[in-house]
């Protein structure tokens, strides 16, 4: 098996431990996620078919496509760590929903049931001062290298 594979098949588990991850905060933890935390989900799904298709057919371009997907969530990832920590506005989509503080339990309930997803600049869960939207930005970054890396072999190997 080829090193160019192996280091394909590593990013693309580490994509799909990262949607792992967030899919186990929202479901199991009852995090509500925003739409920027939707938003960097999607391209570590790319980044997953890339892996399928390089394990396949090895070659330059799944793993050119895979860091693509990398890159894609590490960029969104950066984008929400600026809105949680006020250094520029979120999307319109970004705003939060209703103070559920001041609702009866039931008027608690038909709103989380029908409300949008939380704001983007709520911080929901955090580890060693950094946001999970700042920690998919920096293993983003680590699997871009990977897919990087997978791609250079790929090419010098033929």
């Amino acid at each position: 098996m080829g090193a160019s594979r192996i280091l394909m098949a590593l990013a693309a588990l580490g994509s799909a431990a990262l949607l792992a991850a967030a899919l186990g905060f929202q479901f199991l933890g009852g995090l509500t996620p925003c739409v920027l935390c939707i938003y960097q989900r999607w391209p570590h799904l790319l980044a997953m078919l890339a892996g399928l298709a390089g394990w396949l057919r090895p070659g330059p371009l799944p793993a050119l496509l895979g860091m693509s997907g990398a890159l894609g969530s590490a960029a969104v990832g950066a984008f929400h760590t600026g809105v949680e920590r006020g250094w520029w506005e979120g999307l319109a989509a970004c705003s939060a929903g209703p103070d559920l503080t001041q609702m009866t339990p039931e008027q608690a309930l038909e709103a989380m049931m029908n409300a949008a997803p939380m704001g983007c600049d709520v911080v929901a869960w955090s580890l060693l001062g950094l946001s999970m939207a700042s920690w998919n930005m920096l293993i983003s970054l680590l699997l871009a290298a990977l897919w990087a890396a997978a791609a250079k072999r790929s090419m010098v190997r033929k």
